[in-house]
């Protein structure tokens, strides 16, 4: 009579070879890990970060817990709402990019300010510049508007007015009044056409321009646009202001 039930052999008694192979099976299969609240808490800003930026700001909750592989009942304990997520997401991708040693390096009177803009930009902008950050502000803008608001808000408050005080002393002003309706829109044209040109024009509209990849053009590049934002603000000024080299 055949014996039709399973036989089980004990490990010891396989041949030498068997049990090498069953200990490989073993050692290959991945081990799931406990993540503490801190980890568990940046894998799921890390994966909504990706996610947004993907998909944009209106997609799901519940696809986006999905796609992390966790429970949508989980990720709402970490982020009770959407917004607080989002928050979190500007925080860490966007504002969280900012350096306050910019502001030091700007600040500095010592410097002609041509070179530390051209210093700045050189820094800031391949900080900036990378599919996240730039799909996430676009995303977020045709959406809530929440991260355009915040980072402009922070634009105007850390950068533009230094940008606008350095490009006065370099036309010759001290003056420490609000830029004129001229001068906020050459602002605006030479922070935002850098950005255009080199972050939004390629990882936006995948569109590539000459010099792109070659970092010593990309650095001409920035120091062209600076040059000529402060060869124009002699123009833009009031009338008014006393103008002297710096």
């Amino acid at each position: 009579m055949v014996n039709t039930e399973e036989t089980r052999v004990p490990a010891r008694a396989l041949p030498l070879s068997a049990q090498g192979a069953a200990a490989a099976v073993a050692s290959a299969t991945p081990v799931r890990r406990r993540l503490g609240a801190l980890e568990r808490e940046q894998q799921i800003v890390a994966g909504a970060t990706e996610f947004f930026a993907r998909r944009g700001l209106d997609a799901q909750m519940r696809e986006l817990a999905a796609e992390i592989g966790i429970a949508h009942t989980l990720l709402y304990h970490y982020f009770p709402t959407k917004r607080q997520l989002i928050e979190r997401v500007y925080a860490e991708t966007i504002a969280g990019r900012w350096e306050e040693r910019w502001e030091t390096l700007l600040d500095d009177p010592r410097q002609p300010v041509a070179e530390k803009l051209h210093a700045f930009y050189r820094e800031y902008l391949p900080a900036i510049l990378t599919p996240d950050w730039l799909r996430i502000l676009v995303h977020s803008g045709l959406s809530d508007g929440l991260i355009p608001d915040r980072y402009f808000a922070m634009v105007r408050e850390r950068l533009f007015p230094r940008l606008l005080r350095e490009a006065r002393r370099s036309a010759g002003s001290s003056s420490r009044a609000k830029p004129t309706p001229r001068e906020e829109a050459l602002l605006m044209a030479f922070h935002g056409g850098l950005i255009y040109h080199l972050g939004i024009w390629p990882l936006i509209y995948r569109q590539s321009y000459t010099g792109q990849g070659d970092p010593q053009l990309v650095d001409t590049f920035i120091g062209d646009r600076v040059r000529g934002f402060l060869a124009q603000m002699p123009d833009v000024m009031p009338a008014a202001r006393g103008r002297r080299a710096a």
